[in-house]
């Protein structure tokens, strides 16, 4: 089995900065690219930021200069530093890994449950 756990969310002021992380664990033998996505009520997930195994990053275009996506390979885990945070930024976030969980098996997505951002105005 394989769980992804976020944590870090929260609510903060207009302009104000929060920190998401993403663990995975379990039965893993690699992980490609991470990414997180968001879902503001009455509205679709979105995907808001990616990275490859390799570093490679990509934003949407409603974030970039603002957020920034890392991971750390050793500990499984991949983080979202936001920054400049507007209430359009508020939603539930939610992390999502393609995971292999042996050599012979094909990435496979998983996610986590979901955080709350909320940003006052």
């Amino acid at each position: 089995q394989v769980q992804l756990v976020e944590s870090g969310g929260g609510l903060v002021q207009t302009g104000g900065s929060l920190r998401l992380s993403c663990a995975a664990s379990g039965s893993i033998f690699s992980i490609n690219t991470m990414d997180w996505y968001r879902q503001a009520p009455g509205k679709q997930r979105e995907l808001v930021a990616t990275i490859t195994r390799g570093g490679t990053t990509n934003y949407a275009d409603s974030v970039k200069g603002r957020f920034t996506i890392s991971r750390d390979n050793a500990k499984n885990t991949v983080y979202l530093q936001m920054n400049s945070l507007k209430p359009e930024d508020t939603a539930i976030y939610y992390c999502k890994a393609d995971i292999a969980t042996t050599v012979r098996t094909t990435w496979i997505p998983y996610w986590g449950q979901g955080t709350q951002v909320t940003v006052s105005a």
